[in-house]
């Protein structure tokens, strides 16, 4: 059961619309998949519609079972968030082990699934840190531009740090280009100064930009639901191809 922490300190990057529809795409593989919102926006359950009195807040705060809180949608259980994270942020910031209370509560889930999928803040917080040592892997979706490179410098700066310091084997299992739009040449040079400075794969796989992923939260479905035979759906259904024969 692989945990994978969806991941960028930068903002507006692809995070929540990855985990949303990467998780609809591992399912219509026939994958069980948990995706759960670590962001105080809620905006995974949001982009399908969904409310619950019940969400990840209740589980941190040890008020509910994790397995109690589970939604369903498009063939996937969700655990949605809300804005009461922020104020979990502020306790768990005087507690001790504060970093594996997520961890200690998704051991109850480890058989169950074949993927754990976390959306993250856009922030190096105390609620990223709990996902990240929770986690096997990260991926990283990424705009594929020059500023985006400083956002790429944290992330592994952060993971290099965890890993020396609590002895944890979180890998980096990609970076997802995301938002392409294959005409520009920036987003080709952006992609080779990876290749040449970092030791980080980048997935076969790019999302291209397409205004039906837009859409589609206004109709409460992600777009591999909502356009299947759009760019974009077409482009995550080929990405959970690629994570399944990775992980």
């Amino acid at each position: 059961m692989p945990i994978v922490s969806i991941v960028n300190q930068k903002g507006g990057t692809g995070k929540t619309t990855t985990t949303l529809n990467l998780s609809s795409a591992l399912a219509k593989l026939d994958k069980n998949v948990l995706a759960i919102d670590m962001d105080s926006q809620g905006n995974l359950g949001y982009s399908l519609g969904l409310e619950s009195e019940n969400t990840i807040v209740d589980v941190l705060e040890g008020t509910k079972n994790i397995s109690d809180i589970l939604l369903k949608s498009e063939g996937f259980n969700i655990i949605t968030s809300d804005i009461r994270l922020v104020d979990v942020e502020l306790t768990l910031g005087g507690v001790d082990d504060r970093h594996n209370a997520l961890s200690e509560q998704l051991k109850l889930l480890k058989t169950r699934y074949d993927y754990i999928l976390i959306d993250c803040p856009p922030s190096l917080s105390i609620l990223a840190l709990n996902a990240l040592y929770a986690s096997d892997y990260v991926i990283i979706p990424m705009l594929m531009e020059v500023l985006s490179l400083q956002g790429l410098d944290q992330i592994v700066t952060t993971i290099e740090k965890i890993n020396a310091g609590y002895n944890k084997k979180l890998e980096v299992l990609g970076i997802l280009p995301v938002m392409v739009d294959k005409r520009r040449k920036l987003s080709s040079e952006v992609k080779e100064y990876i290749k040449e400075n970092y030791e980080i794969r980048i997935f076969k796989s790019l999302i291209r930009s397409n205004v039906k992923a837009s859409e589609s939260p206004s109709f409460g479905k992600s777009v591999v639901e909502y356009a299947p035979n759009s760019n974009s759906a077409l482009d995550y259904k080929a990405f959970a191809q690629e994570i399944t024969r990775l992980i």
